[in-house]
């Protein structure tokens, strides 16, 4: 494990985040302040309840080239362990005159890999199957780098609070009396963070990470099912004894474990959070208390959105579930400020434009009436009494999507308008709304009407799970929501509510698919092509995946 000089050992990481053509960020956690050193760049550890991370910043790169790379704590080798069973980590700029390739999915719960785990949910309760994302890490081990994904996005739901993760239960009932609310979900950020620790250093998982640059972005089962996806649903958790420490514990920790890091070095130096607990790294756990509550409760100065750019593509990636507008009549996504940030980033000159956001835009079609009619009665299209009965159905069968809010899918289909047809910059080859949530994978084309001067081919890719499969009985509702007959009760349900059809139509292109499963896209200068893979069952260590499509998009 190195030289025993040095006192601190790496706990998780090293994680590569940002990787551009000319820099690179890597993310770690350690048990003790240490400097960290990468390629020759250093950084100190900062100290958040006891616990110390670093990202460091390497500014020096030339464009399309692979750097093998090691970790140093206070100059002593830390990564790769003596003992390590893997090809050496590699840090590979992007160059944008090169082929890159994007994975993309969400939805992994953490569990052990052999039975009852690897079951079906058919099968056994706690049946999770083969984790995708893990498959993905083995067959990189067989492969060249050069095949390897040049950049990860993680759309959502990269812990559970409410399921899997046995060793994180097991130690949330070791500190506190789990009979009791909130029960074995996370508490506080002790909780959390053993939620991260169990889900990232899975070896396989782990070496993933040091390899392939990875973006995230939140949704509900980082937080809490069903996170805010009413005004009641959140008024019933803030009467609770715990929901206010649970929302800042988890949005503490999904800074620092999620969030800040999926920043540019560019963007990062803007952050305020960033500066303030640079300023005071010895303990900075006042600094992300105070995040928390903010998160809690105004979220003013907070965008978990953020940009990305890789060559000509630019990466506009939605926080789709933290910043909602719950207020009845009035819903959004997300408020005004963050709505026209994210349009600003949608202007200029690209090869492909891609949205990413955990969210589906666009479900099957009944699915999507459904979700319309039902924001609609919730909002009094039936009156009262309707309205509460929709609310309820509302939580029990999770519409929450963008279907479900009107005034956001309105202005997402005029924004997308805008671009394709050449008001904010040239048309590009392809807008692509990449997103996960609703385990199971399609993809769909958009079509606007004629007159539109839409330009640029659009579609909506969705990928989920990487682990967390439905049951038969869950596949069937899929499948029925997906039909003709779905789609025409939907549509007169919507109707009779009052929505207004929706200004774009899509097809069906690929799927539903319901594996355990990660998707691709493949950038190629105007070209584009997006493939999904799904797992096949087989011995942990030599488990393989299969394709389920391959599409040409330009």
């Amino acid at each position: 494990m190195g030289n025993p000089g040095s006192m601190a050992e790496l706990l998780l990481g090293p994680m590569l985040r940002h990787v551009g053509e000319r820099d690179a960020t890597v993310w770690v956690e350690t048990d003790a302040p240490c400097e960290v050193d990468v390629l020759g760049h250093t950084e100190r550890t900062f100290c958040v309840e006891g616990h110390y991370y670093a990202l460091v910043g390497i500014d020096d790169l030339e464009p399309g080239r692979a750097y093998e790379y090691e970790v140093k704590l206070d100059g002593e080798r830390r990564w790769p362990t003596d003992d390590s069973e893997f090809p050496a980590s590699r840090i590979r700029s992007i160059h944008r005159d090169h082929p890159m390739e994007i994975a993309f999915g969400s939805c992994r719960v953490t569990a052990p890999h052999h039975p009852p785990y690897s079951l079906s949910k058919d099968q056994h309760g706690l049946g999770a199957e083969v984790d995708a994302l893990r498959v993905r890490g083995l067959e990189m081990r067989r492969q060249p780098p050069e095949s390897w994904p040049d950049q990860l996005l993680l759309l959502g739901d990269q812990v559970y609070v409410d399921e899997g993760s046995p060793r994180a239960r097991q130690f949330i009932r070791s500190r506190r009396d789990t009979s009791q609310p909130p029960g074995e979900g996370p508490l506080d950020f002790e909780e959390y963070r053993q939620l991260y620790l169990e889900s990232w250093s899975e070896p396989v998982i782990r070496w993933l990470f040091a390899n392939v640059p990875a973006a995230m972005i939140i949704d509900d089962h980082d937080i809490h099912d069903d996170w805010n996806i009413s005004r009641s649903w959140l008024e019933e958790m803030r009467s609770t004894s715990w929901w206010d420490e649970r929302i800042r514990a988890g949005a503490a920790s999904y800074w620092i474990y999620q969030h800040f890091a999926n920043l540019s070095p560019e963007h990062l130096a803007e952050e305020e959070t960033y500066r303030k607990v640079q300023q005071h790294s010895e303990d900075a756990t006042a600094v992300l208390r105070e995040y928390g509550d903010r998160c809690a409760d105004d979220r003013q100065g907070i965008r978990w959105s953020y940009r990305r750019d890789f060559g000509r593509t630019r990466l506009i990636v939605m926080d789709s579930r933290g910043g909602r507008v719950l207020q009845e009549g009035k819903r959004s996504i997300f408020d005004d400020r963050e709505r026209e940030w994210i349009w600003e980033q949608a202007r200029g000159d690209f090869d492909h434009l891609l949205l990413a956001t955990s969210d589906p835009f666009l479900l099957a079609h009944g699915l999507q009436y459904l979700e319309a009619w039902n924001e609609a009665v919730c909002n009094g299209a039936w009156g009262s009494h309707a309205a509460r009965v929709a609310e309820r159905v509302r939580r029990a069968v999770d519409l929450d999507h963008w279907g479900a809010f009107q005034l956001s899918f309105h202005r997402l289909v005029e924004l997308i308008r805008a671009v394709g047809s050449g008001e904010l910059g040239n048309p590009p080859a392809s807008i692509v709304v990449l997103s996960g949530d609703v385990h199971h994978a399609y993809l769909v084309e958009v079509g606007f009407a004629r007159g539109s001067g839409v330009k640029s081919p659009v579609y909506q890719a969705v990928c989920s799970p990487y682990r967390n499969p439905l049951d038969s009985h869950e596949r069937l509702t899929v499948k029925a929501a997906a039909s003709r007959p779905g789609w025409a009760a939907g549509r007169i349900l919507a109707r009779a509510a009052g929505v207004d059809p929706p200004e774009i139509g899509w097809r069906f292109l690929e799927g539903p698919l319901f594996d355990n499963q990660i998707a691709s896209l493949t950038l190629d200068g105007q070209k584009a092509r997006m493939t999904l893979s799904k797992t096949e069952p087989g011995e942990p260590d030599e488990a393989r995946l299969a394709s389920s499509f391959e599409r040409t998009l330009t």
